[in-house]
C-alpha cells in the first residue's frame, strides 16, 4: 500500500514557475515508478510527467515538454515537478501516481497506475 499527498499548487502569473511535491507513505517508495497527471475542468485526466522507479528513465508530455521537469528523492519518499514558463493552459488539478516497477514505455496510460493523491490546484492567471 502506497499513500500520496500531493502539496505546491497555487495562483500563479502565466511565465511564473511552482514545483508540486508529492510524499509517499511506505518503505518500498523506491520500488515505484511515478507519475504526474492533470485534470481541467469537464475534461479527461491527462499525462505530464513519468519518472520510473530507478530515477534513470523519464517521460513527459509534448505540451509540457521543456518546461517541466520530474524528479524524485527515494531517501525522502518524495517525487517532484518543477513547472516553468507557465502557461494559461497548465491550469488544471495535478495528481501524482504510482505503479510498482513499471517501464517507462509504460507509464503514460492512466490505468497502469495503482495509487493516487487527492490533487492540488495549479492556476495561471494572465
Amino acid at each position: 500500500q502506497v499513500q500520496l499527498v500531493e502539496s505546491g499548487g497555487g495562483l500563479v502569473q502565466a511565465g511564473g514557475s511552482l514545483r508540486l511535491s508529492c510524499a509517499a507513505s511506505g518503505r518500498t517508495f523506491s520500488s515505484y515508478s511515478m507519475g504526474w497527471f492533470r485534470q481541467a475542468p469537464g475534461k479527461e485526466r491527462d499525462f505530464v510527467a513519468a519518472i520510473t522507479w530507478s530515477g534513470i528513465s523519464t517521460d513527459y508530455a509534448d505540451s509540457v515538454k521543456g518546461r517541466f521537469t520530474i524528479f524524485r528523492d527515494n531517501a525522502k519518499n518524495a517525487v517532484y515537478l518543477q513547472m516553468n514558463n507557465l502557461k494559461l493552459e497548465d491550469t488544471a488539478v495535478y495528481y501524482c501516481a504510482a505503479v510498482m516497477g513499471a517501464p517507462a514505455r509504460t507509464l503514460r496510460g492512466v490505468s497502469m497506475y495503482n495509487y493516487w493523491g487527492q490533487g492540488t490546484q495549479v492556476t495561471v492567471s494572465s
